[in-house]
């Protein structure tokens, strides 16, 4: 069967109505938009709090750890880590085990905006969770969703 030249409208209703990634994107957008306006007084944006956040650890984390904890490519992490470089909140470190790779490493400046951020997404964070009625129901099924990326 070969496929109509153009989608009919009742398509687009479909998607609207049904589409997961659709609905997914919205609401990722929606929640971004709320926590950027919160994190703004921080000096950061949802997306930068984020991975901050995925480099507080003991040690230094490999660039492509990070990247795949954030679902984000190689590309499009180390272009989202050049204005935390910049303002100091990041370090972008040698491998000495591999002189190609690189490792992240938050600065003391990082861990204080880190430090002011957190009880700000505390607060916000509460209170999203307190709207939904399974907040452990959308974690789990988010969490199950991104696994199928693997």
């Amino acid at each position: 069967m070969r496929p109509s030249a153009e989608p009919s409208f009742e398509t687009t209703l479909l998607v609207r109505d049904s589409c997961l990634c659709l609905h997914a994107q919205r609401a990722a957008r929606a929640l971004a938009r709320r926590f950027d306006l919160a994190l703004k007084p921080a000096g950061l944006t949802s997306g930068q709090f984020s991975l901050l956040m995925s480099l507080n650890r003991p040690q230094p984390a490999p660039l492509g750890s990070v990247a795949a904890l954030l679902a984000m490519d190689r590309t499009t992490l180390t272009a989202n880590l050049k204005p935390l470089e910049r303002r100091n909140l990041l370090e972008v470190l040698i491998d000495p085990a591999d002189r190609r790779a690189r490792l992240l490493r938050l600065t003391p400046s990082g861990r204080k905006t880190l430090a002011a951020a957190v009880p700000i997404w505390r607060k916000l964070h509460a209170e999203i969770e307190a709207d939904l009625a399974d907040a452990d129901g959308v974690r789990a099924e988010l969490n199950r969703l991104g696994r199928l990326a693997d």
